[in-house]
C-alpha cells in the first residue's frame, strides 16, 4: 500500500463572472448540510464552503493514494470527483435550465497551489468587493468555524484556512490595506444623510441591481435602513435581494409610485435615462413633501430636467467622485505590497501543506 496524498479543489462563482442577480441561484439554501452532500461524493473527505453577497466558493479535499496506477488513471478518478462536484452544486442549487446548460463556463475550478494563492488574495482583500475591506475576511473566519462545528472540515482544510487567516491578518496590519476603506455606497449614502437624514422611517428606493447597487445596499444593510429594490426585471430584483437585501419591486410600479419615496438611489449601467421630467411629472406634481434623487449611475441615469418638479433634489456622482477615487487610489497603491508578500509567503505554505501528507 503506497502513501496517501490529498487534492484541495476549489469551484466557484463569483461577481466578477455572474451578475449579482444571478448569484442566488447558485446559492445553497444550508451550507452546512451543502457541505454534507460534497462530502458523501466517494472520494472527498472535506468541504467548506463560502457563500457572501458576492461569491459562492466551495473548497474539497479528496485523498488520493500514490501507489502504481498510472497518472492517466488518477487523473480520471479527479474527473469524476470534479463532475460530481458540480452535479451536486446543480441538485442542490436552484439553477434554471439555461444555467445548467452553460454551468461549466460560468464556474472557475482551481486546484493545488492555486486554490492557495485564491484563497490568500481573497483573506488579504484583493479579490473582495471592494479592495481591502475587512468583511470578506470575517466570511473566511465564519465560514471555517461553521465547517469545523459541523465536521465537515478536517486536518487539511482547517490547516489552510487557519494558515491564510493568520497570513492574512499580518498582510493587512503591514500594508494597512483594509484602513479608511470606504466604498461608493458609503460615501453616497452619508451624502444622502448630510443633505435628507436617512432612517428607518424614511422611505427608500434602490433602483438597479448591480455592484454599485450592491455597494448602496450593503450601507444601507448596516445602517438599518429598509428600502425598496427595481430593475428592469422583477426577477432581476428578486435575485438581487435575495443575495444582498431589500424588498424587490416592479420597476414600472416603483415608477408609478415615485411620489411615496422620501429618498431614491439610482445606481443602473443603462445607457439612457430612466428618470425624465416627461416620464415623472404627473406623479410628482402633486407630491407635498420632497424627494432626493442621488444618482451614482455611470453614464448618468437621471434627466436634471427632473428639478423643475416642485420639491425635486438631484444630486450627481460627481458630488462623490474625487472622495471615493481619492480611497480607491489609496488602496491601488498598496496593492503591489500585498501581492510582494503573497509571492513570498505562497512557496511557503505550498510546502506547509505538502508536509501533511503520508
Amino acid at each position: 500500500m503506497g502513501n496517501v496524498s490529498f487534492d484541495v479543489m476549489n469551484a466557484r462563482v463569483t461577481f466578477k463572472n455572474v451578475p449579482i442577480h444571478s448569484l442566488s441561484k447558485f446559492e445553497f439554501k444550508d451550507v452546512s448540510a451543502a457541505c454534507e452532500e460534497f462530502k458523501k461524493i466517494p472520494g472527498v473527505d472535506e468541504c467548506i464552503i463560502i457563500q457572501t453577497a458576492s461569491r459562492v466558493e466551495i473548497f474539497t479535499v479528496s485523498n488520493v493514494e500514490d501507489d502504481d496506477s498510472p497518472d492517466a488513471r488518477r487523473d480520471e478518478a479527479k474527473g469524476l470527483i470534479l463532475n460530481q462536484v458540480k452535479d451536486t452544486w446543480v441538485s442542490l442549487s436552484s439553477l434554471e435550465q439555461i444555467d445548467i446548460d452553460h454551468f461549466d463556463q460560468t464556474i472557475e475550478v482551481y486546484k493545488g497551489n492555486d486554490v492557495y494563492l485564491n484563497l490568500l488574495r481573497l483573506a488579504a482583500g484583493l479579490d473582495s468587493f471592494v479592495v481591502g475591506k475587512r468583511e470578506v475576511y470575517d466570511e473566511i473566519v465564519q465560514s471555517l468555524e461553521k465547517a469545523k462545528q459541523a465536521g465537515t472540515s478536517g486536518k487539511i482544510l482547517n490547516k489552510l484556512f487557519d494558515s491564510v487567516v493568520r497570513l492574512a491578518t499580518k498582510m493587512r496590519d503591514a500594508t494597512g490595506i483594509e484602513k479608511d476603506v470606504i466604498s461608493l455606497g458609503d460615501i453616497a449614502v452619508k451624502l444622502v444623510d448630510e443633505k435628507a437624514g436617512l432612517d428607518a422611517k424614511k422611505k427608500v428606493l434602490l433602483m438597479g441591481t448591480g455592484e454599485s447597487a450592491a455597494q448602496v445596499a450593503k450601507t444601507l444593510n448596516k445602517k438599518e435602513v429598509p428600502y425598496d429594490v427595481a430593475s428592469r426585471t422583477l426577477d432581476r430584483a428578486t435575485g438581487f435581494s435575495t443575495v444582498v437585501g431589500g424588498t424587490p419591486v416592479d420597476f414600472n410600479d416603483a415608477l408609478a409610485g415615485l411620489d411615496k419615496y422620501d429618498i431614491v438611489f439610482v445606481a443602473t449601467t443603462a445607457d439612457y435615462f430612466i428618470i425624465t421630467h416627461e416620464r415623472i411629472r404627473l406623479v410628482m406634481e402633486e407630491k407635498k413633501k420632497g424627494t432626493l434623487i442621488m444618482d451614482i449611475s455611470e453614464p448618468r441615469a437621471v434627466n436634471e430636467d427632473i428639478t423643475s418638479l416642485p420639491g425635486i433634489k438631484l444630486l450627481f456622482r460627481d458630488q462623490i467622485a474625487e472622495l471615493y477615487e481619492e480611497s480607491v487610489k489609496a488602496r491601488k497603491g498598496i496593492v503591489p505590497a500585498v501581492e510582494k508578500i503573497i509571492d513570498k509567503e505562497l512557496p511557503v505554505l505550498s510546502v506547509r501543506m505538502q508536509k501533511l501528507e503520508n
